[in-house]
This record gives structure tokens, sequence and C-alpha cells, in this order.
């Protein structure tokens, strides 16, 4: 089993920054596939970004140029950085993790961007 944890959301300006985090633990062996998705009430969860373990990045082209994914292996971690948001970023964004083609996912943080 991996547990996933996620932090730095919170509140923000339009046009401000934020750096998502998100740590895997428990029994990892090779992750493969490590990514962000975004869910806001009564929609279904988005795409954001994803890359891989060899560090090919892609992104939802809502996102793409102001956002942007990396990976610590050595740290179990993926970033996701923010940039330029605004206020149709909000949302709860979850970390998703692969692992031998099991998905993981984390309970989600609250992404806010006030206009």
């Amino acid at each position: 089993q991996v547990q996933l944890v996620e932090s730095g959301g919170g509140l923000v300006q339009a046009g401000g920054s934020l750096r998502l985090s998100c740590v895997a633990s428990g029994s990892i062996f090779r992750i493969d596939f490590m990514g962000w998705h975004r869910q806001v009430p009564g929609k279904q969860r988005e795409f954001v970004a994803g890359i891989s373990s060899g560090g090919s990045t892609s992104y939802a082209s809502s996102v793409k140029g102001r956002f942007t994914i990396s990976r610590d292996n050595a740290k179990n971690t993926v970033y996701l950085q923010m940039n330029s948001l605004k206020p149709e970023d909000t949302a709860t964004y979850y970390c998703q993790t692969v692992q031998y083609g099991v998905s993981y996912w984390g309970q989600g943080t609250q992404v806010t961007v006030s206009s």
C-alpha cells in the first residue's frame, strides 16, 4: 500500500503563485507515474499534469505555460508549481501515483484563487 500526503494549498489572489507537494510513503518499490488532478464540486475530476519515471511531462491545455510539474525520486515527492493563477484554477487538487499499474490517490488539498 502507498500513502500520499499533499500540502501547499491555500488562498491566493489572481496572478499569484502556489507550490503543491505530495509525498509518497509505504510500500514503494517503483513509482512509474506521478500526477496532479483537480476537482470542483459537481464536476468530474480532471487531469492537470503528469510526469513519468523518466521525467517526461504532460499538461492540460488550460494550465500549460503556467504550471510546472517536477519530481524528486529520492524523496518520493512530486511538486506542482502554479504561477499566474486564475479564479478558474480554484479546486481541490489531488495527487496520484501509479505503481505496477495500481493507482493511489491523496486526500486532496484546496486551492482557492480570488479575483
